[in-house]
């Protein structure tokens, strides 16, 4: 499975791209906004510290303006995928741009069909919202199941790229499915080396060295 972080946090990510734990960089407004910094500087910085994709999402509704908007973003650096909403005009823009040979995430994806509509666009990555069906009280692991199942049914190479994580086990769960890749905030990412039997055997552990005497350099 793929790890990407999503955050426009460059800090955070540089952290983890340094541990060797990042293959790719999700964004969006919301995120960019956070940041407090311009859309394009912020992006480009991203893109110079990730070698993997970075998704940078278009801010338009309107098919040709989204199709534009990509074509600027892809300027910024040679691992831009450009990240569009699961509409129509969504899916033109997709067409589009992946027939111009560039990386599309197609995102807000919340139901199977959608993800087939991505799929016969030739999206890079489709975004199913596994966070955001579980507020509503609807199971997001299923829909990340479905579309699995579809895809392998039929061959399509669009990567399952399993979005809205909040937990660790949301990371678990969608790894087990066969997800190709999640994207988690850095706080989530870094949760899962934790353990409470973990600290514990280290404790004892750094105990015993200590009682003992124990050096190595």
């Amino acid at each position: 499975m793929k790890f990407f972080a999503d955050t426009a946090d460059v800090d955070a990510i540089r952290e983890l791209n340094d541990l060797g734990l990042l293959d790719g960089v999700t964004t969006n407004p919301s995120l960019i906004k956070k940041s407090g910094r311009d859309i394009l500087e912020v992006t480009k910085e991203i893109c110079e510290i990730v070698d993997g994709p970075v998704s940078a999402e278009v801010t338009a509704t309107d098919a040709n303006q989204m199709i534009a908007e990509g074509r600027k973003l892809v300027e910024i650096a040679g691992n831009i995928a450009v990240k569009v909403p699961l509409t129509l005009d969504g899916l033109k823009a997709c067409k589009a741009l992946t027939d111009d040979g560039h990386m599309v995430n197609v995102t807000l994806c919340f139901s199977a069909n959608q993800a087939l509509l991505a799929a016969k666009a030739g999206a890079t990555f489709i975004s199913p919202f596994i966070g955001r069906l579980d507020d509503i009280n609807m199971d997001g692991m299923e829909l990340i199941s479905e579309i699995r199942t579809i895809y392998d049914n039929y061959g399509y190479e669009t990567q399952i790229l399993a979005a809205s994580i909040r937990t660790v086990n949301h990371v678990k769960d969608a790894a087990l499915i066969g997800a190709d890749v999640m994207t988690a905030p850095p706080g989530v990412i870094k949760a899962m080396a934790n353990h409470p039997l973990t600290d514990k055997g280290l404790d004892a552990f750094l105990a015993d060295i200590k009682a003992a005497g124990i050096k190595i350099l």
